[in-house]
């Protein structure tokens, strides 16, 4: 019954997976990305001008780049359910992903500070917000380049050489995923649901990486079925602990948060050359 409910499983998610890598779908993607931003863009000029009148939407379309913010918050939902249909594939790769996902946080925060800046020309009040966005910019670098390094020194290593075992631990992190999708539709829906009906908007990266931090033990525990190896359960059980940086970045201060980030993103290159190291060693 168990293998007939993974078989199950897997040929949906396999057929979402497809849909969501197909051309015709990545190009309706870019394409929506930038109505959305032409859109949002016209929008701004239309309430700051006095032809438009949004009532409580008001506040976040008198900000000139708020249509910056909203396409990059876009962005950022496409990269999180593109780290979804990556999971099953490598857990490595998936907190890779997750990685690339916090550089594109910061690049977004970064915007939102220059938004701070339009129409100001005085030091005192340019300061905080350029010293801001150069800090934001810079750990969107950082991360990047890290993450560039520990893909290049990344080693792949199935986690069981038998055969049969290795496609049914693939099966179960596709059944996982399907729940996180299934999480992320409802995440979602709250996010919209408060939007329309109190006007605030909100993006729950946080909630989502709260959920993502559960699956990544789901998928600790799972790899114990398959194998006690110490190296491995350590390598698996590290990639949990950098998730939990990874949401305590996205909840801290300006300043913090980048920090965490970069010592989270090192701590990911140090546990890779320590792995590749102590792998030599394993039949």
């Amino acid at each position: 019954m168990v293998g007939r409910l993974l078989k199950y499983t897997n040929s949906i998610f396999e057929t979402l997976k497809i849909q969501w890598e197909s051309k015709n779908f990545l190009f309706a993607i870019s394409v929506t990305l930038v109505a959305v931003f032409v859109v949002s863009s016209l929008l701004s000029l239309l309430v700051i001008n006095d032809y438009l009148n949004l009532g409580v939407f008001n506040i976040y379309f008198e900000n000139p780049f708020f249509s910056i913010e909203i396409a990059f918050t876009l962005l950022l939902i496409t990269e999180l359910i593109s780290l979804i249909f990556i999971l099953p594939k490598s857990v490595a790769k998936s907190v890779g992903k997750q990685f690339e996902f916090l550089s594109l946080i910061f690049l977004r925060d970064g915007f939102k500070e220059f938004s701070h800046i339009s129409g100001h020309y005085e030091w005192r009040i340019l300061k905080d917000p350029f010293i801001n966005m150069m800090i934001y910019g810079f750990g969107a670098v950082a991360v990047f380049s890290i993450m560039g390094l520990t893909y290049k020194l990344q080693r792949q290593v199935k986690l069981t050489s038998i055969e049969d075992e290795q496609e049914q631990f693939v099966s179960q992190k596709k059944l996982l995923a399907l729940f996180l999708i299934v999480a992320f539709m409802v995440i979602g829906f709250n996010d919209v649901h408060t939007l329309f009906t109190k006007g605030i908007y909100l993006h729950s990266f946080k909630a989502f990486y709260t959920v993502l931090i559960f699956s990544d033990i789901i998928i600790v525990l799972i790899a114990l079925r398959y194998t006690l190896n110490y190296y491995k359960i350590f390598r698996y059980s590290a990639f949990v602990l950098a998730t939990i940086l990874i949401r305590i970045s996205l909840s801290a201060q300006t300043y913090y948060d980048v920090i965490i980030g970069i010592v989270a993103a090192l701590f990911i290159l140090a546990v890779t050359v320590s792995y590749n190291y102590f792998i030599k060693e394993l039949p």
